[in-house]
């Protein structure tokens, strides 16, 4: 399944998802000893191109692929970032073509060995392959009830598509060409009202399978419903909820044979 060919979803991802990427993108350009900014850099599934806004600083040219047009066609409009309709698994750019290649928020959606490959094609050697990503945590800070019904109510209704959660291995890394060197993990806090939030879990690949995939039930079924649910919890006001996520930072230590040979 892909969540996100569906236009009606696009264009609530483009207009409800947190702008998280900067976060990130501060502690990818403290980590990283590189020369910023780069002269090239890919954004790999890209969606509506809010993280490669968040590369604007990082990269003269800077390129977003995403194998959905519905999401492209929301994406952020900027004169120094160019759209690409393309799988994960195969980029239309020649071999070493970029100084740097970031993946937020969907690697856990690829096939990794053959992305991995891709990546490794396309990075020039010596340069870097970053794949962060940003979940919500269920938590709404100073309400344990909110956790509660993340876990029996709302994942209940809408239980999670099947991905690919295990996290990278060093030998998976390698194998592929790339040196693993750092894990490192970060946390946000996003403050949403009742409706914010509503239009937030709205975005997320449970919700669309229930209203885009299987038809269930209708966005406004689950809007009421989520609504009224959140509202019974923390009534008018904003909460305060917590997010994060994890940064893996590959060198290209070497072109793998298979590309060697194909190139």
């Amino acid at each position: 399944m892909n969540p996100f060919v569906h236009s009606t979803a696009a264009r609530r991802y483009a207009q409800a998802r947190p702008h998280y990427h900067p976060v990130a993108i501060t502690l990818i350009r403290d980590f990283l000893p590189v020369d910023w900014p780069v002269q090239r850099a890919l954004d790999v599934a890209c969606g509506t191109g809010q993280s490669c806004v968040a590369l604007k600083g990082l990269a003269q040219e800077i390129v977003g692929t995403d194998s959905s047009p519905e999401m492209l066609a929301e994406a952020t409009v900027h004169p120094s970032i160019r759209y690409v309709e393309a799988t994960a698994e195969d980029l239309p750019f020649p071999d070493q073509y970029f100084d740097l290649i970031t993946v937020s928020s969907a690697f856990h959606w690829f096939d990794r060995d053959k992305f991995l490959a891709e990546a490794n094609r396309v990075l020039a050697v010596g340069h870097w392959l970053v794949i962060y990503d940003n979940s919500f945590k269920g938590i709404m800070k100073g309400n344990p009830d909110f956790a509660k019904w993340m876990q029996a109510s709302y994942m209940e209704r809408y239980p999670c598509p099947s991905r690919h959660w295990s996290p990278l291995t060093e030998g998976e890394a390698e194998a592929c060409g790339f040196r693993f060197a750092r894990n490192e993990s970060y946390s946000n806090d996003i403050m949403f009202d009742v409706k914010g939030l509503a239009r937030y879990l709205t975005t997320q690949s449970n919700i669309i399978a229930a209203v885009e995939e299987a038809g269930r039930e209708s966005l406004d079924e689950v809007c009421e419903w989520l609504e009224s649910s959140l509202r019974a919890m923390f009534g008018p006001q904003q909460g305060t909820f917590a997010f994060g996520g994890t940064i893996w930072y590959l060198e290209k230590s070497r072109t793998t044979e298979s590309n060697a040979t194909s190139g």
